[in-house]
């Protein structure tokens, strides 16, 4: 089942339980999604399956940051609510990369590519991309390169 079906569904599903929280943080997630799909109208692409991961996980690197600041302001109950999200957003990315499969592609690749400096970090980082997808944490991913790179 596609991403976008299960938004749909698990909205619908969590409208009929009336779990407010969930539901108000699914239709934030569709919201985001359509002006996705907008900005890809411009460009005349569909959004891919990727392009939604990847906006997910944009989703979840700005709820972190706010709850981040909500804790140092002394408002935890907006930081749990931003955590609340956080877990509802995440249940819809594929399952992340151990760090130990994670080092072993990113020596592999380098070791491929013959990457012996930062210069070649793009290079390195683009392979990943292309071997892992959607599955990987780019963010992740590029401090393990950029330390393997430099070491």
């Amino acid at each position: 089942m596609s991403l976008r079906a299960r938004f749909m569904e698990d909205l619908k599903a969590a409208m009929k339980a009336g779990q407010s929280a969930q539901v108000a943080t699914l239709r934030m997630v569709n919201a985001k999604l359509k002006d996705v799909d907008i900005a890809a109208r411009a460009r005349s692409a569909e959004v891919s399956e990727d392009e939604i991961v990847s906006m997910l996980r944009g989703m979840i690197k700005s709820r972190t940051e706010s709850a981040t600041m909500y804790h140092q302001g002394g408002r935890p109950e907006l930081a749990e609510k931003e955590e609340a999200e956080i877990a509802t957003i995440r249940a819809y990315l594929p399952a992340e990369l151990d760090a130990a499969t994670l080092e072993a592609a990113a020596r592999e690749a380098i070791a491929e590519l013959g990457a012996g400096s930062m210069k070649d970090m793009g290079k390195v980082m683009a392979a990943l991309k292309t071997r892992f997808g959607a599955a990987l944490d780019a963010g992740q991913a590029s401090g393990l390169v950029k330390s393997l790179l430099s070491a």
